[in-house]
């Protein structure tokens, strides 16, 4: 059931839905704030990059306190995710990553997301990996993105923010069992969890996708939710790929998850307001589903 705060009530726990304004890339960050807020989403996955609290341009600190009190005055929590495409290179997607030779420029971005988040109240700052460059040997690659975590967590333990590290396909790190090897390594801190995205689940993971989130959920601080088919990494629309919904919602109830359970569509831009209501539609009808179903 839907109370008049919009949360979708679900077995044991409650979900909130959010949306990813890498989704709403063609909307000016206040409009499409006040979109989802209309559509009565409960927060955002604010991708920081160009033209939506660009951490590079002057007045950062001005420009961030403005979006927290626009977050508090339409009702919306926030997680940070640091996605961007060409954010840090116009000419290479996602570069440089945690692997790169100058990987002190990402770890500089993902300090910079960390405050950003702290300034914000965001509830996680999610990252990843990155796909190793084909010039950086296996070995070093793993160096390295362990040494750049360490950084990271470092600075989100002062700020007392927590991680969110997604796996994902293609990366270096893109399966469930990557990420514990990566925890290991880093020993283990609290403030590392994982960001789970339920359409990588289907794309790879060896388990039902609510079986992933059964064995994570203890580690669980950021959700990002779409359709997919097997072995296939496309962000598709609800309804278009082969995850059964209902029972992963369920899962994520049961679990006790209480973070934002974000719509990940970032192609689907074109469409943006259409996209996003149909998602929310069809994600309150698969809770209660998953309600009815128990």
């Amino acid at each position: 059931m839907t109370g008049a705060s919009g949360v979708t009530e679900v077995g044991t726990g409650r979900l909130r839905f959010g949306y990813g304004t890498n989704g709403f890339a063609n909307h000016r960050l206040d409009d499409a704030l006040a979109v989802l807020a209309d559509l009565g989403y409960q927060g955002v996955a604010l991708t920081l990059d160009h033209g939506h609290l660009d951490p590079f341009e002057a007045g950062l600190a001005h420009r961030t306190a403005a979006v927290r009190r626009r977050l508090e005055s339409l009702g919306l929590a926030v997680v940070v995710e640091t996605g961007a495409r060409y954010l840090l290179d116009p000419w290479q997607k996602h570069a440089p990553t945690l692997l790169h030779d100058d990987h002190a420029r990402r770890i500089d971005f993902l300090t910079r997301a960390v405050q950003i988040g702290a300034d914000l109240g965001a509830e996680a700052v999610s990252f990843w990996a990155g796909v190793r460059p084909a010039t950086v040997a296996p070995d070093l690659a793993w160096d390295r993105l362990v040494a750049g975590c360490a950084e990271v967590v470092a600075v989100a333990d002062r700020a007392g923010v927590p991680l969110g590290f997604e796996p994902e396909p293609g990366m270096l790190v893109e399966s469930i069992a990557d990420w514990r090897r990566l925890r290991d390594a880093l020993g283990a801190p609290p403030a590392f969890g994982i960001t789970l995205d339920i359409g990588h689940c289907r794309c790879l993971e060896p388990l039902p996708v609510p079986d992933c989130v059964t064995a994570v959920a203890e580690h669980l601080v950021n959700v990002q939710i779409d359709d997919m088919r097997r072995g296939v990494h496309e962000h598709l629309e609800f309804g278009t790929g082969e995850i059964d919904f209902p029972p992963v919602l369920r899962a994520l109830a049961d679990a006790g998850y209480r973070g934002l359970v974000a719509v990940e569509l970032p192609r689907h831009s074109h469409d943006a307001p259409g996209v996003a209501t149909r998602s929310l539609e069809f994600l309150r009808a698969a809770a209660t589903a998953g309600r009815e179903s128990r």
